[in-house]
């Protein structure tokens, strides 16, 4: 891909960040920490999640929360987790709320754990969120988890990717998120997912959640990018991840190394990096003391 003025679209996930957090943050410093984000310019913002309390007592405040964000002068969209018609319910009466996020695993066996449902019903879900939707001015997003492999022993092939994303866009869906859950994706393999997908769908949006430990970042932003991904979701300092990876060193892509390749690279990033110095201060205060990947 030639990088002669592209843009490297970077998006953030403190909801990540936040959710497997056990001591409750106070929602005004919730608020305060998303209101920073916002004057930094990432595309998204992935803020919260509209699951069960018992499930993640941390996104419990999550509407009080989105209702005290002030967009008025920032340009990002902001995203909510949903994983069944009653989130997608609360989603849809928040007006600062621009996608919903689904969940959808090529792991059945991750499907269930994480969404209380098979992957046959994770569709019907999707047809219902859709209809939902219709008329509301916002779109979903699909996250696809465990769109690289898994670590329960189940048969994974890019075919069997290629075949879940085709039933999804057939359900009207044209955005994802291709997730490597448990860090188990190699940069060829980024690389060669991205190049399929963009071949078998290239009216489709796909954007990289990837996770990593800290000395593999470059070579698998690396890889999406010449895969031909150009949108990226990061959360700051690699806080948060997935607590299945087997390795205690494996969190999210830190933002910091995705503007670090931006520059490395000569891309756009437009971000407002004065912001985003503001804000990652302001995540270390926020995070401080947390059990998180032990690198950072």
């Amino acid at each position: 891909m030639s990088k002669d003025k592209q843009r490297l679209y970077i998006s953030n996930c403190p909801r990540d960040a936040m959710q497997g957090i056990k001591s409750f943050i106070k929602t005004p410093q919730k608020i305060d920490y998303l209101q920073s984000l916002l004057g930094v310019n990432f595309e998204l913002l992935d803020c919260g999640s509209f699951v069960s309390p018992r499930i993640i007592p941390q996104m419990a405040d999550t509407a009080q929360v989105l209702a005290a964000l002030d967009k008025s002068k920032s340009s990002t969209k902001i995203s909510v987790i949903i994983a069944n018609r009653r989130g997608a319910e609360l989603a849809l009466q928040q007006k600062n709320v621009d996608f919903l996020g689904f969940p959808f695993s090529i792991s059945e066996t991750f499907q269930q754990k994480n969404t209380n449902a098979t992957r046959l019903e994770g569709l019907e879900r999707i047809e219902i969120i859709q209809d939902m939707m219709r008329g509301s001015g916002k779109n979903l997003l699909v996250y696809l988890s465990m769109a690289f492999g898994n670590r329960y022993g189940e048969d994974w092939s890019l075919d069997l990717l290629l075949n879940f994303v085709e039933k999804i866009v057939e359900r009207g869906v044209y955005r994802f998120n291709v997730s490597d859950t448990v860090g188990v994706a190699t940069p060829h393999q980024i690389q060669q997912v991205f190049l399929s997908l963009k071949k078998n769908f290239p009216k489709v949006h796909f954007g990289a959640h990837l996770h990593t430990i800290y000395n593999q970042w470059h070579e698998k932003i690396d890889a999406a990018y010449q895969g031909g991904c150009t949108h990226f979701d990061g959360a700051i300092h690699g806080f948060g991840g997935c607590p299945m990876a087997d390795s205690p060193l494996m969190g999210n892509m830190p933002t910091e190394k995705l503007i670090n390749y931006a520059q490395l690279h000569q891309l756009n990033h437009e971000l407002n990096l004065a912001a985003f110095e503001g804000a990652f201060n302001n995540a270390l205060t926020l995070f401080r003391g947390q059990s998180f990947a032990k690198w950072r």
